[in-house]
């Protein structure tokens, strides 16, 4: 190699280092202007109380304030719509695993109470339901009577069930990535078709920044075709939820099954931002698209943008139920375990009325239901929805009293100057401390059915309450821990978990052990934040 090629790598070289160093000089005046500027934008974020850190949790649940006791002489009678859903207890156990209490709007008692099964008898003939009741002594408090109410429907055999007509709306917008959310709705999905039976239809409407129809209505024979389909989807975008709303019922319509089980099954997060979004105007919606003999079953997926109250709203306008799928365990529970209680309809609109005798209950209180509450005349009114209940469905309702001459807990009435409110000649001739009437419709019908008990005072029970009882007892005292209601008594964390593992039973699905598990990692959680 001559002297000219030696000379003009060395020059190259040292260009090289040259500009390593400008670099390098560059590079150490920018962080002298950007490091003053950074250290003064912490600074302002200390000084506004401002963290800067970019994770929102943006979940929502609605507002509600525990029933109060009524004075029976003002108020003597309680009318609600019944509730089936069960999405409050899966999701209060999602937050509990997590080491973490639930915010208190979270939890609705009935549903984590009807998240159970109760022993209750098989309907007769008369009606698709029976009704059954049961009272002894309040667990939290035990002046109280305690009154379980319980209705159970009737079984149905396979050939009694109708073809199904199913359209799954199915989330697939951005916020739906997570691991907890469309990949647990593929296998939700997945276990619901291999249910299914060669009769039924399955067609699938997906939206994200708008809508569209990723499966047209399908037999189940086809089950391959419908499988691939769910596995094909993928999540990306906005949610415009209403647009998928609109085109579910269209196919829902379209492929009308008369006496079938036409249904749409909506699984998403619930954070609907593209067209109508608000909950108030995503029931009117469901209101205008609701028809007689279309149901609507919502499941809810994921955490922290989970818009609870906005799906409960929905649902309760939609003649549906609704779940929240926390794990592949409680997909099965839904899909597999209780499919036919959830995926049919034996009632509609079933409305429960207890007319209370003022000489037997000076003040009640009706346990949870706070947002299915009726006026009285709403009742008797055929045109008002109400709860659907499905195939060996039980549903439960528990009723704290207060015998006179109990203290007060209920702001007494005015004295009225017009008229007069004095128990009448069979009030005081009775022996009954209430009167139990349930209004229900046919699947299809437009006229309702009606069936009353009336319920004798039992002053001290001859038998010891059942398992049944003191269990869905202890559910409720829970609720009402977490609730941190007012009405709480003096229960402790340590006495819901002893009534709870006293009356597990036989308990073959295992739900009843997993609730007394769950009380317990409650209990530290709930000592925490009483301190």
């Amino acid at each position: 190699m001559d002297k000219d090629t030696h000379g003009q790598n060395g020059n190259r070289r040292c260009i090289t280092l040259i500009e390593f160093l400008l670099v390098l000089i560059v590079l150490a005046l920018l962080a002298g202007m950007l490091l003053p500027a950074l250290s003064q934008s912490r600074g302002r974020a200390r000084q506004m109380n401002v963290e800067p850190v970019v994770y929102h949790n943006t979940e929502e649940y609605d507002y509600y304030e525990d029933t109060p006791f009524r004075e029976t002489r003002a108020n003597p009678l309680s009318t609600f719509s019944i509730d089936v859903d069960t999405a409050s207890y899966s999701n209060l156990r999602r937050f509990v695993t997590s080491g973490r209490l639930p915010p208190k709007d979270a939890i609705r008692i009935e549903e984590m109470v009807n998240y159970f099964d109760y022993a209750y008898p098989p309907p007769g003939d008369a009606h698709p339901f029976s009704l059954s009741i049961e009272q002894s002594r309040c667990p939290w408090n035990e002046a109280h009577p305690l009154v379980r109410i319980g209705l159970k429907g009737k079984a149905l055999e396979e050939r009694e069930l109708g073809p199904g007509n199913l359209v799954f709306l199915l989330d697939v917008s951005g916020s739906m990535s997570a691991g907890n959310k469309l990949p647990l709705v593929r296998k939700a999905m997945k276990m619901l078709v291999k249910q299914l039976e060669p009769t039924d239809r399955v067609a699938i409407v997906t939206y994200a920044g708008s809508a569209g129809l990723a499966l047209e209505s399908t037999p189940a024979s086809e089950a391959k075709k419908i499988l691939r389909a769910i596995g094909r989807l993928k999540a990306g975008g906005s949610t415009a939820g209403s647009s998928g709303i609109k085109l579910a019922y269209d196919v829902v319509a379209e492929n009308f099954i008369e006496g079938g089980n036409n249904r749409v099954i909506l699984a998403t997060d619930g954070d609907f931002n593209v067209g109508v979004s608000s909950s108030s105007e995503l029931v009117r919606l469901i209101i205008e698209k609701r028809q007689a003999s279309i149901y609507l079953t919502i499941c809810g997926f994921g955490m922290d943008n989970y818009k609870d109250g906005r799906m409960e709203q929905i649902s309760n306008a939609g003649n549906g139920n609704y779940f929240y799928i926390d794990s592949a365990a409680e997909a099965r529970k839904v899909f597999v375990t209780d499919l036919r209680s959830n995926m049919y309809a034996i009632a509609n609109d079933v409305k429960i009325q207890v007319e209370f005798n003022p000489l037997r209950v000076k003040e009640y209180r009706l346990i949870g239901y706070e947002n299915r509450i009726l006026a009285a005349k709403e009742f008797n009114d055929d045109l008002v929805d109400a709860g659907e209940m499905g195939p060996g469905h039980t549903v439960t309702a528990l009723y704290e009293l207060v015998p006179p001459p109990g203290p007060e807990h209920a702001t007494a009435p005015s004295e009225l100057l017009y008229q007069e409110t004095r128990p009448s000649a069979q009030g005081k001739a009775s022996g009954e401390i209430m009167t139990v009437k349930v209004r229900y419709k046919l699947p299809g019908r437009n006229d309702s059915h009606l069936f009353t008990r009336g319920i004798a005072e039992i002053d001290t029970p001859a038998a010891p309450p059942s398992n049944d009882f003191r269990f869905a007892g202890a559910v409720a005292a829970l609720g009402m821990l977490l609730r941190e209601s007012p009405h709480r008594g003096d229960l402790s964390i340590d006495e819901v978990i002893e009534i709870a593992e006293s009356t597990v039973g036989s308990d073959a699905p295992s739900y009843r052990r997993e609730f007394v598990e769950l009380a317990r990692q409650c209990a530290p959680l709930i000592r925490t934040a009483a301190n």
